[in-house]
């Protein structure tokens, strides 16, 4: 237990601002470890953005209270996956050979696919969320950046890492199939808890019928960013695992906004 505490503290301090005790002894493989955890971060930065939604929805009008959420979550993690999606897109977008691209990506100039790229999600998470039912937004909130980050995993579970300088060095290339299935009991919880509720209030066909319509933008995405690493860099960085997860939340909202259309 001491060991996994440990690994989950690493997970927190590596993936948000949030404080966390020293860790004694610390070494670059000790993240393949914190790896599982990764989906349960998610989940607190959710928790803090539907609180933080909560909070100023019965304070604000609602297009403030959703940017109030949105800077919550940027402010929690240091903008650390809108980096990696700016970069990525500057990396893929601007590079001619697979050198050019990994060596871009790592430059901490932002140019101007990376700004196109930034906006863009921006505007896509505001316009999503604002379009959601308050009954679901936290919920939308909390299963998202849970869900998103165990995109995340499944992208480092399936494919090589690219052995390059940057953010990203430390982070696990090797998982085991009790890290990976770890990372989905907590990256599918409150999805499958939204589920469930849906179950017991309406019908097991309704609940069924939510996750097949949520989860299709997910896997659509997923699988085109996936594709489009491996064709172009052979693998993954720490960059486009943070655009991975960044893609997929937007991917969950609108597969929400699908589902609220069609129910």
């Amino acid at each position: 237990m001491k060991s996994q505490w440990r690994s989950f503290l690493l997970a927190v301090g590596f993936f948000t601002r949030i404080p966390v005790p020293a860790l004694p002894d610390f070494k670059e493989s000790d993240l393949n470890q914190a790896a599982r955890y990764f989906p349960l971060v998610g989940l607190l930065v959710g928790l803090l953005a539907a609180m933080v939604w909560w909070l100023a929805h019965g304070l604000f009008n609602p297009a403030l209270a959703v940017l109030c959420s949105m800077a919550a979550t940027i402010l929690a993690t240091g903008a650390f996956h809108e980096d990696g999606l700016a970069d990525s897109a500057d990396g893929l977008g601007g590079g001619m050979t697979r050198e050019r691209k990994l060596e871009i990506m790592h430059d901490s100039r932002l140019g101007s696919y990376g700004a196109i790229a930034l906006v863009g999600i921006l505007l896509f998470k505001f316009e999503a969320l604002s379009a959601l039912a308050p009954a679901i937004l936290p919920f939308a909130l909390i299963a998202s950046h849970a869900l998103s980050r165990l995109a995340a995993v499944y992208v480092m579970a399936t494919a090589n890492y690219v052995r390059t300088a940057g953010k990203a060095k430390p982070l696990a290339t090797t998982l085991t199939r009790q890290d990976v299935l770890c990372a989905s009991v907590f990256g599918m919880l409150c999805w499958l808890g939204f589920a469930l509720m849906l179950g017991i209030n309406q019908s097991l066909m309704a609940a069924g019928y939510f996750l097949l319509i949520t989860s299709l933008p997910v896997l659509v995405v997923w699988q085109m960013w996936r594709q489009t690493m491996l064709r172009q860099i052979q693998g993954y960085t720490g960059d486009t695992l943070g655009a991975t997860q960044q893609l997929t939340e937007v991917a969950f909202y609108l597969g929400l906004l699908a589902w609220e259309r069609l129910a």
